[in-house]
């Protein structure tokens, strides 16, 4: 019995430690996808600005 509570008790922090990388693979991602509309925005605004020439 108290093997069994002590094998349990880590548990806990390993499901901690993979929600943060879970939620840290997910900012990531986001970064990336923000990023990726930035780049995506000043383009076009780019050519919106120099195809009135």
């Amino acid at each position: 019995m108290a093997e069994t509570r002590m094998n349990s008790m880590p548990r806990p922090k390993k499901a901690g430690k993979g929600f943060t990388r879970r939620c840290a693979s997910l900012v990531k991602e986001q970064r990336a996808r923000i990023y990726i509309l930035r780049r995506c925005a000043t383009m076009l605004l780019c050519w919106y600005i120099h195809g009135d020439d």
